[in-house]
């Protein structure tokens, strides 16, 4: 019978865990730092709990932990890793900037958002990822104690998987967990409103939400869930929010050529975001396959955002990343699955 993970477990969880194994009630306070602070591979080298205590865990549970089966190094230091969860793959990426080494960890196999510029929702949606897959994967990449940020950004959307994503950022925020600083996060949306509600609830992570383009018919040309969740109504909800101390908000805008790209386009977005205390991260695109969407040239890219800047938005330019190692997320996982 396969074994249930510790990996991923609160620390209510692990009270139960303790409790059913006949272990003393401080014994979950052990596992967790045994999970989160040492980082153990194996229930046997808990050396801290007895050996009958720990023969009878492992009766029942493993670790969890799981390496990745596959990375690729980019010549600018990002490293792609491809974990494998049941008969699917999921991408990590790592990418080490200066002083910063930032994490970008997946939430889902595949996703149902169908964005016509992702090669993940390309993918289509196979199953959630549980608290402890997530976790897995800060875990066990190379550079894990090197980490000083964390975005959820990676495949899949965040808050359809929204109870496993705020077990995930309560482990890796509470004091017996990882002691992560909320403002080391940042969780990606495509405006999913019962998401967001919850999370800026709960916790005080930051929060970036992909919008695309300021109007609600270019939106929904690319981005259909702009007809469950009309960007008009997230922005509503956004404004009843105060984002002008801990937590930041930021807008993810990726620039395509002639789409959506103009100063007339940078206007509106400028009009569309007036009064929200926010920052605009400009992205370019990475092509993939079967989408004829092309990247703005850079010449482009810098008076989009100085017109923002202009106008009383802050925007920056991202630097892209890996382009010589799959850049565009889905894309080494859809490889792995068609080689598989």
């Amino acid at each position: 019978m396969e074994k249930e993970h510790l990996l991923g477990k609160t620390w209510d969880e692990l009270q139960t865990v303790a409790a059913e194994t006949g272990m003393p009630r401080f014994a979950a306070k052990q596992i967790a730092a045994w999970l989160y602070e040492k980082r153990i591979e194996a229930i046997g080298g808990m050396s801290n709990i007895s050996l009958r205590h720990r023969e009878l865990l492992s009766q029942h549970y493993d670790i969890g932990r799981t390496a990745p089966v596959h990375s690729q190094c980019s010549v600018d230091g990002t490293v792609k890793y491809l974990f494998r969860v049941g008969d699917d793959f999921v991408e990590t990426v790592y990418i080490p900037d200066h002083d910063r080494a930032t994490l970008c960890v997946s939430s889902q196999v595949g996703c149902k958002m169908n964005c016509s510029f992702c090669m993940t929702g390309k993918q289509g949606f196979k199953r959630n990822l549980t608290a402890g897959e997530i976790i897995n994967q800060i875990l066990s990449v190379e550079h894990s104690d090197k980490l000083t940020n964390l975005v959820f950004m990676g495949m899949g959307e965040p808050f359809d998987n929204l109870d496993e994503l705020m077990k995930a950022l309560t482990i890796l925020t509470s004091e017996w967990g990882f002691a992560w600083s909320p403002k080391r996060i940042t969780v990606s949306t495509i405006g999913h409103l019962k998401g967001i509600r919850r999370f800026l609830d709960e916790s005080h992570c930051h929060l970036a939400v992909s919008l695309h383009a300021p109007s609600r018919e270019e939106r929904l040309q690319i981005m259909p869930v702009e007809k469950a969740y009309p960007m008009a109504e997230v922005l509503d909800l956004l404004r009843q929010y105060d984002f002008s101390h801990q937590r930041r908000l930021s807008f993810e805008y990726i620039l395509f050529n002639g789409y959506n790209d103009s100063l007339q386009h940078a206007d509106a977005l400028a009009r569309l975001l007036r009064g929200l205390d926010c920052r605009v991260n400009l992205i370019r695109f990475h092509a993939i396959p079967g989408v004829n969407l092309e990247s703005s040239d850079p010449q482009a890219m810098e008076a989009f955002r100085d017109r923002l800047n202009s106008r009383g938005i802050i925007a920056t330019i991202r630097a892209s990343r890996g382009e010589d190692i799959f850049a565009a997320c889905g894309m080494l996982s859809t490889a792995e699955k068609e080689n598989k």
